[in-house]
C-alpha cells in the first residue's frame, strides 16, 4: 500500500461498509482507511484492499474489499495477508463477517480459513456503535449475526 492509496481506501471502505468506521465484536475501528494492509490492482488501478490492525501478536483482518469481482484479488490478497502474518510471527490472525456475507465466507473457507465462532445477534447488541449499517444485506438475508473465521498459523 502507498500513501496515494489512501483516499481510494476510504472511498471503496465507505462505499462498501456506508462509512470508514468499521465494528467487530464491540471495537470501534474509526479511521479504517488509515489501517496497514494490501492494495490489488489490475492494469495500473487498484481494484482491492485488505486492512488490519495489530494487536499484540495478533491481527484483525478488519476489511477485505474488491471492486472487481472475479479477477482473484480477494484470494491475492489474503494469501499476501497470511504470508505478511507467517513472516511477522503473528501468533493469530482472524476476521469477522456479517451472517449475510456468504460469497465471501465461501471464499475464505476455500482458502484455509477456518470457521471458529459465531456471535448470535452481535450485530443487533452493536448496531448503535454503526447506525448506518442497513437491516438487510446481501441477498435480502437481514443483518444480525457477526461469524469469525481465523487462519491456522
Amino acid at each position: 500500500m502507498e500513501p496515494d492509496d489512501r483516499e481510494w481506501i476510504a472511498q471503496v471502505i465507505t462505499d462498501a461498509f456506508g462509512s470508514t468506521r468499521l465494528v467487530s465484536r464491540g471495537r470501534q475501528h474509526d479511521d479504517a482507511h488509515t489501517s496497514d494492509g494490501y492494495v490489488a490492482e489490475l492494469d495500473g488501478r487498484p481494484i482491492g484492499c485488505g486492512l488490519w490492525r495489530e494487536i499484540d501478536g495478533d491481527a484483525e483482518l478488519i476489511a477485505l474489499v474488491t471492486t472487481y469481482r472475479g479477477a482473484g484479488a480477494g484470494s491475492a490478497i489474503l494469501e499476501e495477508v497470511v504470508a505478511h502474518a507467517r513472516e511477522a510471527q503473528w501468533r493469530r490472525l482472524w476476521l469477522i463477517t456479517t451472517n449475510d456475507n456468504t460469497d465471501s465466507m465461501r471464499l475464505y473457507q476455500r482458502m484455509g480459513w477456518e470457521w471458529v465462532s459465531f456471535h448470535p445477534d452481535a450485530v443487533t447488541a452493536f448496531r448503535h456503535l454503526k447506525p448506518e449499517l442497513p437491516a438487510t444485506g446481501y441477498h435480502g438475508i437481514a443483518i444480525r449475526h457477526e461469524i469469525e473465521f481465523a487462519f491456522p498459523l
